[in-house]
């Protein structure tokens, strides 16, 4: 796809790349370029930019890019990564407050240091602050609507809002957040705990993760949301897809809910595979499977 040629940019004082891959910042290592990648310096930055872009272009965020596809083609408009800037977490009593651009495992280490339980399950979510308040991340029967009291967010028009949880209408890996939307800060609670056995349970957590999970593959974690009263993994074991390959993209032997990039997988022979698979659990089991990995960008 050809890309606007020179999009008129407002000035920053972070950084601003033009055509930028974005396969080294996700997971699975796969797809196209950015138009532009904005890196900004702080919430300033972003929000007069924001404000200061014509309403037309496309705005994301990325965050680790845990649970993403990157098609080929690549991402018109602008891509906005929040850098060390915002991957900050500070305890305040109970709860801690955190950039959007805080990893799950810095907020769970900075409560266990502080001696605030609860938020523990955070450190098997593998994205930043930002991602998880946008889809409510979970794990091991928790999920951050438990836990979040309130999140900033910059609109597309560069307004700051501050909104309670209760406003974000919270569902399963949902939110109603704008689009365009950059979560910035966001406000976590939880209890007064022990910080060995807060630093235990996050053990339990990683060793339970890492027992069940290809973990050192290219992968994007879970690739369907669980349906009502099924497990996604055993629906697709059932209907034979464990192992499968499209290309270079295979269903993981070790989680089938999981894909990966064998390594040389394009985004379309993950995508590709991802709706194999679908097919598949369809005609075997009637259960039409809901993509939980976000696929954004143009195919090639």
């Amino acid at each position: 796809m050809g890309f606007m040629t020179l999009l008129t940019l407002p000035k920053v004082r972070g950084k601003l790349t033009a055509r930028a891959p974005l396969a080294p910042l996700v997971w699975f290592k796969a797809g196209g370029a950015a138009e532009w990648l904005f890196e900004p310096a702080d919430v300033d930055d972003l929000r007069e930019f924001l404000s200061a872009l014509d309403p037309q272009v496309p705005v994301m965020a990325l965050g680790l890019g845990s649970n993403l596809i990157v098609r080929d083609g690549g991402v018109p408009g602008v891509v906005v990564r929040l850098g060390k800037p915002f991957a900050y977490a500070r305890p305040d009593g109970e709860q801690l407050v955190c950039g959007g651009g805080a990893s799950g495992i810095l907020v769970s280490s900075t409560a266990r240091d502080a001696g605030v339980a609860g938020l523990e399950f955070l450190r098997s979510i593998p994205g930043t602050v930002g991602g998880f308040v946008r889809m409510n991340g979970g794990a091991y029967g928790r999920e951050t609507a438990d836990v979040l009291r309130a999140c900033t967010i910059v609109h597309r028009d560069g307004r700051l809002e501050t909104l309670p949880v209760d406003a974000l209408g919270y569902s399963y890996r949902h939110s109603t957040l704008p689009e365009g939307a950059v979560v910035v800060e966001a406000v976590f609670e939880g209890t007064p705990g022990d910080p060995a056995a807060i630093q235990a349970e996050m053990d339990r957590i990683a060793a339970a993760r890492e027992e069940s999970q290809p973990l050192r593959s290219k992968t994007g974690g879970s690739t369907f949301k669980n349906p009502p009263g099924h497990k996604a993994w055993a629906l697709i074991d059932a209907a034979g897809c464990r192992g499968l390959r499209h290309g270079d993209a295979q269903v993981s032997e070790k989680h089938c809910n999981f894909l990966l990039n064998l390594g040389a997988a394009t985004a379309a022979d993950i995508e590709g595979l991802g709706e194999a698979v679908r097919a598949r659990v369809l005609a075997a089991t009637g259960v039409s499977l809901e993509w939980e990995i976000k696929r954004v960008g143009v195919a090639k």
